[in-house]
Formats: C-alpha cells, structure tokens, sequence
C-alpha cells in the first residue's frame, strides 16, 4: 500500500505551498455550536506559560499524486472550521486598523496570517487563491464572501452555507472577548495555536489506498467516512463524462436519501449486504476494490444508486421490523434475528424478499421462518462457525437472485447444509447454559416458547407480572448443602435450572429449600413451572439433567424444518 503516515501542526500543513481541496461530492459543512465549543475548549488549554504543550485533533487522511495538492479524505470539518478560526482572527486584527493606512500595524499582521494560513488576495480583484477549497454546495460561499471578507449575506443561503457564516461570526466574539483590542496578542494568540494543534496525517494516492486506510482505522476504533469515499468515487466517475447538473442533482437527491434512511454509519453494513445479495461473497476490507472494478461510467454508476435506493429500504425493514409492512409472522421472525444478534442471513433474505416478497409473500414469509428457525439452530444453541454459513447464504443470494432457486421451497431445501440435524441440535441442547442477566430476554423467548408447546397459551413477552425463577438459586442458602459448592456456579444457569414464575410469587420465595418452593410452583399459571411439581420430589444435579433433556426434545419440535427433498 502506497501511504505516508507523519504527525504535522497546523502551521506545517498550511505552508510551503501546500493546497487542499474537499471534494467535490463530500458532506457539506455540518459542525455546529457543540463542536465550535469543543474545540474552542481545547484552544483554551494551550493558551499561557501554564497551557498544555500540544493538542492532538486526531488523523487527517489525504489523497495526493504529488504530494502538493492534496484531497481531503477524511477531517474536512475540522480543517473547515480551523481556516473559518484564522478567518475570524484576521477579521478582529483588520477591525483594529486605521482604515486609511495601509501600513498599519494590524493590517499587516492580517496580511502575514492571512499568507500564512488562508491563501493569496488579489489586491486589485480581490479574487483569492485560496489554500483550502470547499465542496460543489459551500467552496463558492467561502471563496466569494469568507476569505475576502466581505459583508457577509444572510438571505437566500443554504444550511451548510449558514452554518459557516455562524461558524465565523461564533470564533469571531470569541477571539475578541479573549485578547480584547491588543493586536500583537491576537497574533501571539494565533502563533501559540499553529504550533501546538497537530494531526496524524495519513497521505495516499489514491482511493483504493484510502479505503483501506479506513478499514484499518475503522477496525483501532476510529470512526471515519468510508460512505463519503465511495459517494466521492461513484461521483468523480459521473462527472468525468460530462453529467449535467440536473443529473449530478438527481443522483445527489438519490444518495441523500439512502443516507437519511440508513444513516452514515449503517450504510458500509448495508452496501456490503446488498453487494453479497447478488454477487459473489466479499469480505469487508475488499469491497471498495470490487464496487470499483465494477463501476467505470456514468451508467453503471446511476445503476448501482438507483438499485441502492431500492434495496435500502427492504434492508431497513428487515433490520427494524417494528417499522417495516410486515405482517405478524413475518415480524416474528424478524424479532426472533434481533433477539439472536444474528446478520448473517440478511444477504439471502434481501435477494429472496427482490425475488418472492411481492409475487409468493407467503413463499417469503415460509422462507423468513425456515431461517429464524436455521439461526436458532445453528447461531444460538449449537454455536457453529458464521463464516461457513455465510459463505452458503451468499451463494443461495446468488442463485436467487441470478434465477436459479425459482421458488421458496427450492430456497428452504437449499438450507439443509446449515441446519444441525436432530440428534446435534438435541445434544447442544442439552448442555446449554445462559446466564439470566446477559441473555434475559433470549431466556423468556424460549422459555415461553415451551410453554406455548405444553399449554397452547401464549404470554406477552414483555410483561413484567412474571420473571425467570431460578430453582437451584443464584446465592443458594444451607437449604441448598446436598449440591457441591463446586457445581452451584454451572448449574445455577443451565437451562434446564430455570423456569417461569410469577413476580409477586418470584419475590416470596428467595432462596429456601426446593421443597418450599414445590408447593409455590403447585400453584403457578404457567405449566412448564407446574410440571417441575409434578415429576420432580427434589432438585439435584440428575434432575436438573433430566429436566432439560425433556425441554431439548421439546425444542427439537418447536425448531424444526420439513425439508421436502
């Protein structure tokens, strides 16, 4: 990978004839009060004899062929707001000039900060060259009225454009309140900042390099803008082959709204869902280079944005089911995915929802529950690997989507490589420990799912009038001796120790002895809790074993898939 990586202040990035440019598709500006304020906070602290040494404003990744002008990549807001600072200390220092000579003090040290950190004015045209330039939607407002300075307007602007404005007149009062009508401490105040503001710049050449660049900071914690990238790339690609504007305006309007949809942090899950729903499967640090190999005209560009704005909307339904048109069981099933943490199978269930959702719903909703059922089998009891069984998601996606599985039963025979058969379910079943605060909920699903087996009564899931009982307690008191304190801690969460039980009865029984506890469950509306009356005189490790060997059979039932072949 062709990268350099160095740490720079400010004054070094802004000289030696450096430029930089943000793209012309990136995000316009959106920082506002909160992150002015940040930032002015972190200013403070380096200010005085007494102030720390440095402050570090994170990385700064850049695309450059020459290592002179340069792209921003990823940190325009942060460069944004600091050319917006140097602008509004220039502004106070031109304020304090006598306005009729031009060899105040003031004004050239506006004119020395201004060549130092904004860029060349024309004196005549006062056309600037400015070191920083902005995306399509501000670079003209920031060109034309910031950098010269001139009267700035308030009608008819943009909300990037007056959140700019804002931005200038907000670092504005705060410079003046902070060195008042002193000149030489405006710029004290300015040569202090520039030498202790610095960065990681990570400079590459170009945007394949940036991507991966991204994947490895994203994968250290740092949050970056991969979605800004590849709207950059698909951009550039439109406009090289002469876009009109109102095209560049309706595919803007089209990503704009995926966005919104999605939000910017879920649209790489997202694309690499939709991408792995119809092509072959791509690991996540290789899908940047694959969109892009793919992608090479304004054709194919529109193509892959208008079937993005189609499928997002699917994806975002079948991630937030309460939202969704779904009907009952479908929103079942959904919830059961939530529940299990599982996305693995969200390829194959948006290329089946494209192909079965609108002509065979039932054929969709049979499918959904095959893969509930699937992802309980296989993720949640028995624990196998998930990137074998997203390797076989993706290539059912495929055949799906290409037209080979015409139907949803051919669909859910095709699940048969990733559903654990009886006797692996029933033996995973059977050892099974969950603990009661981490997997609360998971606990209550299946739980009342086996009541619904043995009573045919259905439970509201999230009411709080019953909790889970643990029969051998969690803090078992001398009642409990017969047990080996070494077992206790295993199992205290097996499975097969755990039932239903009612609040107010919950909290009566603490933790006496199972004979006390007998004749609470005697009387319980819940029959899986009855049961443990019923065939059980007392509670030992061998009773507890039995008892979940009866609830693995249960499940087994509960669980199942007919395969048809």
């Amino acid at each position: 990978m062709n990268f350099n990586t160095a740490n720079s202040t400010f004054r070094q990035l802004m000289g030696n004839g450096l430029s930089y440019r943000v793209p012309a598709f990136q995000r316009d500006y959106s920082w506002g009060p909160d992150e002015w304020d940040d930032l002015w906070q972190d200013i403070l602290s380096l200010s005085g004899d007494d102030g720390e040494p440095a402050h570090y404003l994170g990385y700064l990744v850049l695309q450059s062929a020459d290592n002179k002008g340069f792209e921003i990549i990823d940190g325009q807001q942060r460069m944004t707001t600091l050319s917006l600072l140097m602008l509004a200390a220039i502004a106070h220092l031109e304020g304090l000039a006598a306005s009729d000579d031009l060899q105040d003090p003031e004004r050239r040290r506006a004119q020395q900060l201004r060549g130092n950190y904004i860029g060349y004015l024309d004196p005549v045209s006062l056309v600037p060259s400015s070191k920083l330039r902005l995306n399509r939607h501000n670079d003209r407002y920031y060109q034309d009225y910031l950098v010269p300075l001139e009267r700035l307007p308030v009608r008819g602007l943009n909300a990037s454009e007056r959140l700019l404005r804002s931005a200038f007149v907000w670092f504005g009062e705060r410079i003046g309140a902070y060195v008042g009508d002193d000149g030489a401490a405006v710029a004290r105040f300015v040569d202090e900042l520039v030498d202790r503001l610095f960065f990681t710049v990570i400079t590459v050449t170009d945007e394949l390099n940036a991507f991966r660049v991204f994947e490895t900071l994203n994968a250290r914690g740092v949050r970056l803008s991969a979605t800004d990238l590849l709207k950059n790339y698909l951009f550039s690609v439109v406009a090289r082959e002469g876009a009109h504007d109102s095209e560049i305006k309706a595919l803007e309007a089209r990503w704009e709204g995926i966005i919104g949809l999605l939000g910017s942090e879920s649209f790489p899950g997202f694309l690499r869902v939709f991408w792995n729903s119809r092509n072959p499967l791509v690991r996540k640090t290789g899908l940047f280079k694959t969109i892009r190999s793919s992608i090479g005209d304004k054709s194919a560009a529109f193509a892959l944005v208008r079937d993005l704005d189609q499928q997002a909307r699917v994806y975002a339904d079948l991630r937030n089911p309460e939202q969704g048109g779904w009907m009952p069981p479908e929103r079942d099933c959904l919830r059961q995915l939530q529940l299990y943490g599982v996305r693995q199978p969200f390829a194959v269930l948006l290329a089946a929802f494209d192909r079965f959702g609108e002509g065979d719903r039932r054929g969709f909703e049979r499918f959904l529950k095959a893969i509930a059922v699937v992802s309980f089998r296989y993720n949640l009891i028995c624990r196998r690997q998930s990137n074998e069984q997203e390797v076989l998601y993706n290539q059912m996606a495929c055949r799906i989507s290409n037209g080979e599985v015409n139907s949803a039963g051919e669909a859910i025979d095709a699940l048969r490589p990733v559903y654990p058969e009886n006797d692996a379910f029933r033996a995973a079943f059977v050892d099974k420990s969950l603990n009661s605060r981490r997997d609360r909920r998971v606990i209550r699903f299946i739980l009342l799912r086996l009541e619904w087996k043995l009573s045919g009564r259905e439970f509201d899931f999230e009411s709080a009038t019953y909790n889970i009982e643990h029969v051998l307690p969690e803090n078992p008191g001398a009642d409990w001796d017969h047990i080996d304190e070494r077992e206790r801690d295993a199992l205290t969460h097996r499975l097969g120790n755990l039932t239903l039980l009612e609040a107010s009865r919950n909290r009566d029984l603490g933790n006496v002895a199972y004979d006390g506890k007998r004749e609470t469950y005697r009387g319980s509306q819940f029959a899986i809790t009855r049961r443990l009356a019923e065939e059980f005189d007392d509670w030992t490790p061998e009773k507890i074993d039995a008892h979940q060997h009866w609830m693995a059979r249960q499940a087994t039932d509960i669980w199942r898939i007919v395969f048809s072949r």
